[in-house]
């Protein structure tokens, strides 16, 4: 009797146990979605986001999605996609179709991302998938490049003087007058000797309309850099010993932008800087957008030398065409924005022996540097300067 109350009780007590279970669930496969990458094209094309289960289902799999802009904007470089996307049972891909919208011209690679939720027998474990666009074009957009329509302009003569040189920058082509210099600075001068940001390409100057030259600073990665930007000399084709000096150009702007026109001594490749001498015609700092600077550096002895001024504007230097320009004689160097002097400087001493050569011209944006500092975000690019004319006049 004893023997099957025991086993009597034994059954109750497993019967009970039993009861108060619930049966394992089988964990939910994981939902991810891939990063891409596509370069843009020339025309549209339809590019396909992966969408992966970690095992497959024995249930339908859905899920909602949506793009979102980076710094590729819908409309303009992809469609917007919204919806819902499914995986069938027994299967572990799907894919999200997108329409990349191309075009000929040359901008700095982009991104969007591709964003899932609302998983059903699923879980999440990637809801996000970034799509690079590469950039594949050499075409420049000159839309963006807000050629002035207004300004302040100078004559091309002046009594007792002739016009000995101009630059108009008209055609098609830069002329054979000027040379690029293309890199870093490295390794001899890194970063240009100023911890410049921009590695200096050919591509990132031209003609704009077939009569202004634009060089443009562009966000791009390239050779280790992340942006872009051109630096052309006339060293060896065109070189000065005084004269007026007359530059007609518009500005580009924004934190981290530095552009400048100015002359570097021709004996630089035997003497080096700064006993060459240089004199800066005009230089801007983003972060002071209607200010120039006019200043010369020279070897005072030994030791580096310099002497400037700087100049508030009452112009916009962007928006508007102004004339830089210097006098510069045996005695003094004058700087004039739009015909005004504001600042001048004695080149009598005999320390200041540079400022008798020649020398020859320099146009370039650099990106970043000691004096501009870093772009941050309110920096837009690309950036651009363009210059109508450089004309220059000596005494008869």
């Amino acid at each position: 009797m004893k023997y099957y109350l025991s086993i009597f009780l034994s059954l109750t007590i497993l019967l009970s146990a039993c009861e108060g279970e619930t049966p394992e669930q089988p964990a939910l496969p994981k939902l991810s979605i891939r990063n891409e990458a596509v370069q843009e094209g020339n025309s549209n094309s339809t590019l396909k986001v992966r969408v992966q289960l970690s095992s497959a289902s024995e249930q339908e799999v859905s899920m909602n999605y949506e793009t979102l802009d980076e710094s590729a904007t819908a409309g303009e470089d992809y469609e917007t996609a919204t919806g819902s996307l499914a995986i069938p049972a027994g299967q572990t891909e799907a894919e999200i179709e997108i329409t990349i919208i191309g075009d000929e011209f040359r901008e700095e690679d982009e991104t969007f991302l591709v964003r899932l939720t609302n998983a059903v027998n699923a879980e999440f474990s990637r809801t996000t998938g970034t799509i690079t666009l590469g950039n594949d074009d050499t075409k420049v957009d000159e839309s963006n490049l807000n050629i002035p329509s207004s300004g302040y302009s100078t004559p091309d003569s002046y009594q007792g003087m002739t016009l000995v040189w101009r630059e108009e920058f008209q055609g098609t082509d830069i002329s054979d007058d000027w040379v690029f210099e293309i890199g870093d600075g490295c390794p001899n001068l890194c970063g240009w000797g100023n911890n410049e940001l921009q590695y200096y390409r050919e591509d990132n100057a031209f003609i704009a309309s077939e009569e202004y030259l634009a060089i443009q600073a562009r966000r791009e990665s390239f050779e280790g850099k992340n942006y872009t930007s051109a630096r052309m000399i006339t060293q060896g084709r065109q070189q000065f010993q005084f004269g007026r000096i007359d530059i007609r150009a518009a500005m580009p702007t924004g934190q981290g932008m530095w552009p400048a026109l100015w002359m570097l001594g021709s004996n630089i490749s035997t003497v080096g800087w700064p006993a060459c001498g240089e004199i800066d015609i005009m230089e801007i700092v983003g972060h002071e957008p209607d200010k120039v600077h006019g200043t010369i550096h020279w070897d005072n002895g030994g030791n580096y030398a310099n002497f400037g001024q700087g100049f508030d504007s009452p112009t916009s230097l962007e928006n508007e065409w102004n004339v830089y320009s210097i006098t510069w004689d045996q005695n003094q160097i004058r700087w004039l924005l739009n015909d005004v002097q504001y600042n001048v400087a004695d080149i009598t001493p005999a320390n200041l022996s540079e400022f008798k050569n020649e020398f020859f011209f320099i146009l370039n944006v650099a990106v970043g540097g000691n004096w501009p500092g870093q772009p941050n975000s309110s920096t837009t690019f690309p950036q651009r300067m363009l210059v109508d004319y450089i004309r220059v006049f000596q005494d008869n």
